[in-house]
């Protein structure tokens, strides 16, 4: 078992097995986020896609949905949008 030090929960975990996609930040990901929380990305990522309704083939939904993960996972600054908020009707 493969093990990085988790950006997202600051401490040692167990690691992805592969890259979870191509290219400069996929392996960064792979190099410094958790199992677990990419699995929790990918649950929250969903959700995020329906409830906003984002087409990804848009570039402006594209990127507004990479912005969160990179928010969620701990390497920006920011806040995460909020998922079945009540103050927003959902």
């Amino acid at each position: 078992m493969r093990k990085v030090f988790c950006r997202k929960f600051k401490k040692e975990l167990e690691g992805l097995e592969s890259q979870p996609f191509p290219g400069p930040l996929g392996e960064l990901i792979y190099n410094s986020v958790s199992k677990q929380a990419w699995e929790e990305w990918q649950d929250l990522q969903i959700k995020i896609i329906n409830e906003y309704r984002l087409n990804l083939s848009i570039k402006e939904d594209y990127e507004a949905l990479k912005q969160q993960m990179l928010i969620f996972l701990g390497f920006e600054e920011g806040q995460n949008i909020k998922v079945g908020d009540p103050e927003q009707g959902n």
